[in-house]
């Protein structure tokens, strides 16, 4: 059973930056793809960032320039890296794995960005 665990949030004030992280229990290196989505309060969920097997990724318009997405098989982690934070970067951020035949999804960790 894969497991995808998440850290690093918390609060920060807006300009400032913060790192997060997911862990997941098996090798990175036999996931399609593996990625960040987060869900503001009332909205739906979005693509934050996605990192392909290849190393190719892809961002959300709202984020373009401002975060960046990494991987290391060797330590079984994504983590995604936030700069330039705005109030509305505040949400939970959860951490997703293409399992090809399935789809995994961490619990969340919150980010709020304070103006």
């Amino acid at each position: 059973q894969v497991q995808l665990v998440e850290s690093g949030g918390g609060l920060v004030q807006a300009g400032g930056s913060l790192r997060l992280s997911c862990a997941a229990s098996g090798s990175i290196f036999s996931f399609n793809a593996m990625g960040w989505y987060r869900q503001a309060p009332g909205k739906q969920r979005e693509l934050v960032a996605i990192i392909l097997n290849s190393g190719s990724t892809n961002y959300g318009d709202s984020v373009k320039g401002r975060f960046t997405i990494s991987s290391d098989n060797a330590k079984n982690t994504v983590d995604l890296q936030m700069s330039s934070l705005k109030p509305e970067d505040t949400a939970v951020y959860y951490c997703a794995a293409d399992g090809g035949l399935k789809g995994y999804w961490g619990k969340g960790t919150l980010v709020t960005v304070s103006s």
